[in-house]
């Protein structure tokens, strides 16, 4: 991948309240009085090989010994500043952290005339984002060995990337895959026939669920998120004073790229190639994403495994503490883990690589009799053509 561009400040000089109708078109970061962006920030854009300039982050631990990188991967809409409290975290137990923002979010180049509308035509191109990210900042400023973190559409692309990642991602975990439509009304046939006709007919621009207004700028009262208020509030006032770092809804094309994405990881023939040992964490009361899909997967994947929060929405990580301390406390068990030098055990189908010990109500999803993997497209298929009663 030739690095076209890849610019990087070790100051990264964060920009206050005052700063917020000029900031957003720079590499710098972005804070609020009483939330702090973590100290000494190396901060800079890297521009990928189809002219889209990516804002990315990394940090140093603050607590040796050093355990490795964590490429931190936030959902859609998300950007570096909502994750202050995570690489704070990440940062104390000993992980450099480096995260970054999708095209078209955040701080990275939007790809409308409209920059509210959250847009891609192909999840590939997150995959190159996240690869141009890797060749041109991971692997020559950040010290190995590199682990992810994401969440929700960050989620399914790692798992986009992953066959390609064997050799430089240790291991993987992923909260709330983004591997099916929650409660959207409609089935997911219907909607990937919608989403896919509005596309092919020029309108794929259009936005087809919530509009230009961000989710943070909703009320807090029937999210379907976090049941966290300060977590909520303050997402919130960032969304208020930095707009240019928000985006809308999504735009037809959007979810039509995102349904296709989903259906090649399940197509058992992707899946089976990958070998990155890796955990999926499923919010218990989680509407926005489907449990059920997950936990399947988790089924086939060589080296997966799925794990439970009862209780918990969405946003893990903007979760109240009882169900973020849940899932943070995987993360560290499953990360750098055991025997994480060694290439990664190829499993059964069916069969789970680690057992967790955590604290609190969270516990793995119940394991079920090893499926033929040929079955795993058909049956979540044949369910997603049925309505959505839930």
């Amino acid at each position: 991948m030739d690095a076209v561009k890849h610019e990087t400040s070790e100051r990264g000089d964060a920009h206050s309240n005052e700063d917020a109708e000029n900031f957003g078109s720079d590499s710098y970061l972005a804070e609020l009085e009483g939330f702090p962006m973590p100290p000494n920030p190396h901060a800079g854009k890297t521009r990928t090989w189809d002219g889209i300039d990516l804002r990315y982050a990394w940090w140093r631990t603050t607590r040796p010994p050093f355990k490795g990188t964590v490429l931190l991967l936030n959902g859609r809409a998300e950007y570096i500043e909502k994750l202050y409290e995570t690489i704070e975290f990440l940062r104390d137990k000993g992980f450099d952290v480096l995260t970054f923002d999708w095209r078209g979010q955040g701080g990275s180049s939007r790809i409308l005339e409209d920059p509210r509308r959250g847009f891609v035509e192909n999840f590939e191109h997150y995959v190159t984002d996240l690869e141009t990210v890797m060749t041109n900042v991971a692997l020559p400023d950040c010290r190995a060995p590199f682990f992810i973190l994401a969440h929700s559409t960050g989620a399914l692309v790692a798992l986009l990337a992953a066959p390609r990642f064997g050799n430089r991602i240790r291991r993987m975990v992923l909260g709330s895959p983004f591997l099916g439509l929650g409660k959207a009304g409609l089935s997911q046939g219907i909607v990937k026939w919608l989403s896919g006709t509005m596309h092919v007919l020029g309108l794929g621009e259009t936005y087809v669920a919530g509009g230009a207004t961000p989710d943070e700028n909703r009320a807090f009262a029937g999210n379907r998120l976090t049941q966290d208020s300060v977590r909520f509030r303050r997402n919130s006032e960032f969304a208020g004073k930095f707009r240019n770092l928000t985006i809308g809804g999504p735009t037809a094309s959007w979810i039509f790229a995102a349904l296709r994405a989903m259906e090649r990881v399940l197509d058992p023939d992707f899946h089976n190639a990958i070998t990155i040992p890796t955990l999926m964490v499923c919010a218990g009361n989680d509407e926005v994403v489907d449990n059920r899909t997950t936990e399947e997967l988790g089924r086939f994947l060589r080296s997966g495994t799925t794990l439970t929060i009862p209780g918990a929405r969405h946003e893990l990580l903007q979760e109240r503490d009882v169900y973020r301390e849940q899932f943070l406390a995987a993360f560290l068990s499953f990360v750098p883990g055991t025997g994480m030098n060694k290439p990664a055990e190829r499993l059964e189908p069916g069969r789970r690589p680690l057992e967790l010990s955590l604290p609190g109500s969270a516990r793995p999803a119940q394991e079920a009799k090893a499926i033929p993997s040929q079955r795993l497209n058909r049956d979540i298929s044949a369910r997603k053509d049925e309505p959505d009663h839930r």
